[in-house]
């Protein structure tokens, strides 16, 4: 449905995960999670979906959480964001992202998680977890370093500093790089590309990839875990009521 702030499209053999809530450049809430968490489990369930495809409308792949809503709900907005990080790092199936415009915090960290990101050239990632009293989710303590060095993950992650499309690329943390206009209809050709291949070798091949997926999980829970307790700290109150009001 159009106004639904996650839109599910299921062509055959694909099931795409549209964000869709432009007017606040996708941040997502609560129930945004738990919609993508179920599209996620649903997939992975059924035989006729082999791949899924992750975009987002609007000017903005995604801003990361919603803060007015994460802070309403606390630790269980805090659940459900790992959740969903979950979700996608045990799924079983290629995912594919199509991204353009701002990726902020787990609007990038869930992409550490993808097989195939292509990105708009207007894309920029950015993790600022630190600035906002927080620490780095979803396994990206451990992926940065592994992608782009400890030195400039460092940068990424202790900074804030924001990541280009090209320099994405050029790291390996991002496939291709195009005009945003031709994104998600090359994204979307490359996964059908994907359906043509052997579906057994795809999977085996994915596999192999992922070899350090238990070390992956178990740092997600790890960084959970910290991300709780400075969720509940002095920090955070202050770092976001000076977001709030755009000021250091």
């Amino acid at each position: 449905m159009p106004d639904q702030e996650i839109q599910l499209r299921e062509t055959p053999g694909c099931l795409e995960i549209r964000i869709n809530r432009p007017d606040r450049k996708n941040a997502l809430t609560l129930a945004m999670y738990r919609t993508m968490i179920d599209a996620l489990e649903r997939a992975s369930a059924s035989d006729d979906i082999r791949v899924v495809l992750f975009t987002g409308e609007g000017e903005a792949f995604c801003a990361g959480n919603d803060l007015k809503d994460f802070l309403a709900v606390a630790d269980t907005g805090a659940t459900e964001a790992i959740n969903f990080i979950r979700a996608v790092a045990t799924f079983d199936k290629p995912l594919v992202a199509a991204v353009h415009g701002a990726c902020i915090g787990v609007g990038t960290t869930m992409l550490f998680h993808f097989d195939l990101v292509y990105a708009a050239d207007d894309a920029q990632f950015v993790m600022p977890f630190v600035n906002l009293g927080l620490v780095p989710e979803g396994g990206s303590s451990l992926a940065a370093p592994a992608i782009f060095g400890r030195a400039k993950a460092a940068e990424l992650l202790m900074l804030g500093e924001p990541l280009s499309a090209e320099d994405g690329e050029a790291s390996g943390f991002v496939t291709r790089v195009m005009p945003v206009a031709e994104v998600q209809d090359y994204a979307r050709s490359r996964v059908d590309d994907l359906l043509q291949r052997p579906p057994q070798a795809l999977a085996k091949t994915r596999n192999l990839l992922a070899d350090n997926r238990e070390a992956m999980l178990a740092q997600i829970e790890v960084e959970a875990e910290v991300f709780a307790g400075a969720l509940k700290g002095a920090e955070v109150q202050q770092a976001i009521a000076a977001f709030f009001a755009r000021r250091k």
